[in-house]
């Protein structure tokens, strides 16, 4: 399947390195690859369009990439306030990936107090561990496939502390104790707390998890940036624009801050 899209408010630099996903990778040539639920996808930009190449369906290459979902509107929504059109204007190509629930909860557990480089590290240790092969590298194991797999199990994965909470994740999992249909029908603070219910999952996890896997736009994950942030700019909250889409508002201004080294004054934009 070969799909061809228009560069509109789609960067796959901005999208992949935005801190949602951990397994995209930029090649020599200039493409984007991953291995996305058992299958390569491989994103080219030539001209004014983007190339989406794989052997999904069309239905599941634009249900992954969003690509339903018109981002002009929020990008207006989100321009009523100062620092929120800042961040859109910086930002204006990411979009909300539809991940696969299993393996968004894994890769944000080992997200925690960790850096980008090394996440993706033991993600890629456990799919190489775990995973099947295909050509051209590993899919992320299933949660049958782990089964039982102790924290002894990680070790190679080298881990550290967060190996304990993948197991007591793989076993919540395979017992049905969390149920990912279950998670998707309940609301925000009701599905956020049924994932709590492992251990080493807290808030920002959950919300990761709520608004990367199971596009809960309502999710607001908070890192110590967004902390800054919002101390900064929104010691009240966010602004009325951002209501019931502040998981996109939130990737707007994490890659904002991120990509202005730091908290920058609107002045200066």
């Amino acid at each position: 399947m070969i799909l061809k899209i228009k560069k509109t408010n789609f960067e796959p630099k901005q999208t992949f390195f935005c801190g949602q996903c951990f397994r995209w990778k930029e090649l020599e040539s200039g493409a984007f690859s991953a291995v996305v639920s058992g299958k390569r996808i491989t994103v080219v930009e030539s001209g004014g369009e983007i190339v989406i190449e794989s052997e999904h369906t069309r239905e599941f290459l634009e249900n992954y990439f969003d690509l339903q979902t018109d981002y002009g509107e929020y990008i207006k929504r989100f321009s009523a306030d100062p620092t929120l059109k800042a961040a859109c204007e910086s930002s204006s190509g990411i979009r909300i990936l539809r991940q696969e629930p299993f393996e968004t909860l894994l890769s944000f557990i080992i997200s925690q107090n960790n850096n980008i480089p090394r996440i993706s590290g033991i993600i890629e240790r456990l799919c190489e561990n775990f995973g099947g092969k295909i050509d051209g590298g590993y899919t992320f194991p299933t949660a049958e496939r782990l089964r039982g797999a102790t924290a002894e199990e990680f070790a190679p994965l080298r881990a550290g502390f967060r190996a304990k909470y993948l197991a007591d994740a793989v076993c919540r999992v395979n017992s049905g104790e969390i149920d990912f249909e279950e998670v998707d029908a309940l609301p925000l603070d009701k599905a956020r707390e049924k994932l709590k219910l492992i251990k080493g999952v807290g808030d920002k996890v959950a919300d990761c998890v709520l608004l990367f896997a199971f596009h809960k736009l309502d999710a607001f994950p908070k890192d110590v940036w967004v902390k800054r942030l919002m101390s900064e700019f929104y010691p009240e909250g966010l602004p009325e624009c951002a209501e019931g889409a502040e998981g996109v508002a939130q990737q707007y201004l994490f890659d904002y801050v991120r990509n202005n080294n730091g908290l920058v004054s609107i002045d200066n934009v």
